[in-house]
């Protein structure tokens, strides 16, 4: 199963070369990523972005799907899908890591976290 959310496209997203920025990318999977599952402490210890097409325009939205390709013990890897009306624009995949917010550092993945994150399970 995967999760999607729209995420707007603002005119200053756009960069000199008319076309948005290729850092609003990550920001576009990560306000998608806060929205689906905010309430899990983590951090992203990798990203890797491709890009496929341009987006030319804001004022538009934009929709981010997510899901979860691989979960470990206190992390699990990410894969987003950016589409701009029917087409593939971008494909992301990040790692996360699970942490505590007492300690700042690595914990293992709760049961109701691996739970939540099995829903959205797709193995290639």
């Amino acid at each position: 199963m995967r999760f999607t959310n729209k995420q707007y496209v603002r005119w200053d997203d756009l960069d000199a070369f008319g076309h948005v920025n290729n850092a609003k990318y990550l920001t576009f999977a990560q306000e998608a990523r806060f929205v689906w599952a905010g309430l899990i402490e983590m951090v992203v210890a990798r990203a890797e972005v491709d890009f496929m097409l341009p987006i030319y325009e804001g004022n538009v939205f934009v929709d981010v799907d997510i899901w979860v390709s691989a979960i470990g013990t206190s992390s699990f890897t990410l894969g987003y899908e950016i589409k701009n009306g029917d087409q593939v624009v971008a494909r992301i995949k990040t790692v996360q890591v699970v942490v505590s917010m007492d300690t700042k550092k690595s914990r293992p993945i709760s049961q109701t976290e691996r739970e939540f994150l099995t829903k959205y399970l797709e193995t290639e």
